[in-house]
């Protein structure tokens, strides 16, 4: 199973200001071939930080999803300014969304969102040693900071405002690297 389907085509079958749909034509290693239609994986990357105030505390962050219609807890996150490596912006936008950078970042993970129609990928870093400092964002209002036992994450994760999967799964991750410590 290491040998990928050969692409025959792909071309863009439609587009909005943030999006493209492109069409994916395939051919299988036993002959069969699809069409499939994904989503266009955008040319700037992704960070989403885990930013611990000590050993048990997570900050996260109430904001708004236009996707879920619903105010959402989530982790800091956003994507890379022009010539950014993923320190700088995870620092950058742990400070515009939380209030806080930190003097020590480890990533964690590259993961992807939904690997069966898109390639969206985002690095889940974690944060520690913060210190507070605010830099101006670009979010539509502010953003509401919740500090968040680790110790009491189930109660967290059965929270009806606590949807998002790859934020539980940097969370999960999270608390298990530091019982491992």
């Amino acid at each position: 199973m290491d040998e990928k389907p050969e692409i025959l085509d792909t071309r863009l079958v439609a587009k909005s200001r943030l999006f493209g749909i492109e069409e994916l034509h395939l051919r299988f290693r036993n002959g069969e071939e699809r069409t499939y239609e994904r989503l266009r994986t955008p040319p700037i990357a992704a960070v989403m930080m885990v930013p611990l105030l000590d050993n048990d505390t997570v900050l996260l962050i109430r904001e708004y999803g236009a996707g879920t219609e619903s105010y959402e807890l989530t982790l800091p996150k956003g994507a890379f300014e022009h010539g950014e490596d993923w320190r700088e912006a995870a620092n950058r936008e742990l400070k515009e969304e939380a209030g806080h950078g930190a003097h020590k970042l480890t990533l964690m993970k590259d993961m992807t969102l939904s690997p069966g129609y898109m390639g969206h990928r985002i690095k889940v870093v974690l944060a520690e040693d913060l210190y507070e400092e605010t830099l101006p964002g670009d979010e539509p209002e502010p953003l509401e900071v919740v500090p968040w036992k680790l110790s009491e994450l189930d109660q967290l994760i059965e929270r009806d405002d606590v949807t998002e999967a790859r934020v539980i799964a940097a969370l999960l991750m999270t608390k298990r690297l530091l019982e491992q410590r």
